[in-house]
């Protein structure tokens, strides 16, 4: 008996071993989940900032600069950079394709359809020179405006891979680790959901050891995609709460470790 035990022991041990390893993939936690919030508007900075500062936990904030609620408001954001808050890439003027449906917010000048591959180029790498001068940093993620990807059958991201770690598309989807298209992030866009839903989508992402993005609007108001201030509270509390299973992390950092760990499984 005591032969059988001392050889099953070890093989217990490597299973336990296994299973460890596959647990903690993100960072040594379950699961990733990232805050994105879009539009650099007035409630991130009024709503939002003041309770992840006061959960110490850290958003991403996708900025068009133009907006007013960035360029009328650049040292808020600037104290957001230095409180550790992403700064991140959603383009000078928030240019979408304007003759799809529900797309009448476009202005024609903004209007994708008459952008040149060469005008994105140029304003996006423009909204980096302004996002260093607010927080200093060089490393960007950015955002597809709308979701749009391309101009005309040119997808201007391959263009501009050098200048970002990462890009987040609009598709809901919750991949594993080394399922991740850096330059194709899903995301889930927020709408109305309830508190309890929001805390859903993280238990899926902790049962599938996947990567959840969040995509906000309106917190507590300003859009019309929005989620209200009591869902959004619950959320952000039941991740500080489970933080010893969930990364909730900055899409630069979440997108710089996927891409270590992605490379290390090529070898």
């Amino acid at each position: 008996m005591k032969k059988i035990i001392c050889f099953y022991l070890p093989a217990l041990f490597l299973v336990k071993g296994v299973s460890a390893q596959t647990n903690t993939a993100w960072n040594q936690k379950k699961c990733a989940v990232v805050l994105t919030y879009d539009d650099a508007l007035n409630v991130h900075l009024d709503h939002a900032i003041p309770i992840l500062d006061s959960l110490k936990l850290k958003g991403t904030f996708y900025l068009s600069a133009y907006f007013p609620g960035c360029s009328k408001r650049l040292n808020d954001w600037r104290k957001a950079g230095a409180r550790g808050h992403e700064l991140a890439n959603h383009t000078l003027f928030h240019p979408c394709i304007g003759d799809k449906p529900g797309r009448e917010f476009v202005p024609v000048d903004y209007k994708l359809n008459n952008y040149s591959v060469r005008r994105m180029l140029d304003e996006t790498r423009m909204t980096n020179v302004f996002l260093e001068a607010l927080d200093g940093k060089k490393q960007r993620t950015f955002a597809f405006t709308c979701g749009d990807m391309k101009i005309g059958d040119t997808s201007f991201i391959d263009l501009m891979k050098n200048d970002f770690v990462a890009a987040r598309a609009v598709r809901e989807e919750m991949p594993a680790i080394n399922q991740v298209d850096l330059y194709n992030l899903p995301c889930y866009g927020i709408n109305g959901q309830s508190g309890e839903e929001l805390i859903a989508l993280v238990k899926q992402a902790l049962e599938k050891k996947a990567l959840l993005i969040f995509l906000f609007h309106g917190v507590g108001g300003e859009h019309s995609l929005n989620v209200s201030l009591e869902a959004h509270r619950k959320l952000l509390r039941f991740l500080k709460q489970n933080e010893k299973d969930i990364w909730t992390g900055r899409m630069v950092d979440v997108a710089a470790f996927i891409k270590k760990s992605q490379s290390q499984n090529k070898k």
